[in-house]
């Protein structure tokens, strides 16, 4: 564009310069032989004049011209330049919110994993509701159970045992079994409340309420003792030592919560508790001993022969029965 505007304004300030140098020639020319010097009213020098306002006209609007476009020009270059740097630093705007999203998406997913890990961790020293209500609240009110069932296993001469083998192997027995006990709770809605030295406590019938809490607990039992029988003959296999588990069970009120304020500790208390343990302690090596308040629940679905009554500790005389499954002698 710059280029056709230069040409078209050099070719009329040559055309008029041209005609201002002939005019000039003209003029000579007739001062010269004396000939008159005007033309159409004008002299040859008013002419010459005009001419030369002319061709400096031509110039000067040359110069504008150019200039003007070498000022938009200039304009143009920088606004793309503009408009570069402004896409430029766009895409620097997107890249750093790609890139924050991502992190924060990243923290997220962690705050999650350590959240649900939290939980998992609650949930697996307290039973589900206890530890929502911790987390609500920051505290759990213990709560009152009007008919729970509690169960109490121990292994028979545990001490005995122990003395034969190393801590380190006496321990790993335990844990294998204890770990075992857990699975099965699980399978049959059994909440885990703690282990004390070689004693196994558990409930049924809390934090939900349970019309089956005596069948359950049964039904775990009686799986618990299987294992052990079978864990029995396979280290007699192998030549290790295994215990002799016995069982027994109660069912009545109890009160269940929390106490303290660190190492949160999912309790029971109650006589209930106190009876499981005196069916327990007189319970016998691969038995369930259940009180007569659990036999009441339980007497049409399983094989249950009464025991007459025992003398218990503390507790006086107590009606006592050994459970089994329909077709299993007691």
């Amino acid at each position: 564009m710059v280029g056709r505007s230069g040409n078209r304004f050099g070719y009329l300030f040559a055309l008029t310069y041209f005609a201002y140098f002939l005019l000039v020639l003209t003029e000579a020319a007739y001062i010269n032989v004396g000939k008159p010097e005007y033309i159409l009213g004008f002299s040859y020098s008013g002419w010459a004049t005009v001419m030369e306002a002319l061709a400096l006209s031509f110039l000067l609007t040359q110069r504008f011209e150019v200039e003007k476009e070498d000022v938009l020009q200039k304009e143009s270059e920088t606004q793309l330049r503009l408009m570069e740097k402004t896409l430029e630093n766009e895409r620097i705007v997107r890249n750093q919110n790609k890139m924050l999203e991502q992190k924060v998406e990243e923290r997220t997913r962690d705050l999650q994993m350590e959240k649900q890990k939290s939980d998992d961790l609650l949930l697996n020293i307290l039973p589900a509701e206890t530890a929502n209500e911790l987390k609500l609240h920051g505290k759990a009110l213990a709560k009152s159970f009007d008919m729970v069932t509690v169960m109490f296993t121990d292994f028979k001469d545990f001490t005995t045992v122990s003395e034969k083998v190393s801590a380190e192997v006496l321990v790993e027995e335990i844990n294998t079994c204890f770990s075992t006990f857990d699975l099965i709770l699980q399978k049959h809605n059994v909440e885990k409340i703690k282990t004390i030295g070689d004693a196994y406590l558990c409930v049924t019938g809390l934090p939900v309420s349970s019309s089956t809490h005596a069948e359950d607990m049964l039904n775990a039992a009686l799986e618990i003792r299987d294992f052990m029988e079978k864990r029995k003959q396979e280290q007699t296999a192998r030549g290790g030592f295994s215990f002799q588990i016995r069982l027994g069970m109660h069912t009545g009120p109890i009160v269940a919560g929390i106490v303290g304020l660190k190492k949160y500790a999912y309790d029971i208390w109650g006589d209930t508790v106190n009876f499981a343990a005196r069916m327990e302690q007189n319970s016998e090596a691969g038995k369930i001993n259940i009180s007569g308040t659990t036999y009441e629940l339980i007497k049409d679905k399983y094989n249950c022969s009464y025991r007459g009554k025992i003398p218990a500790k503390n507790k006086g005389e107590l009606d006592m029965y050994f459970a089994e499954r329909i077709g299993e002698m007691a």
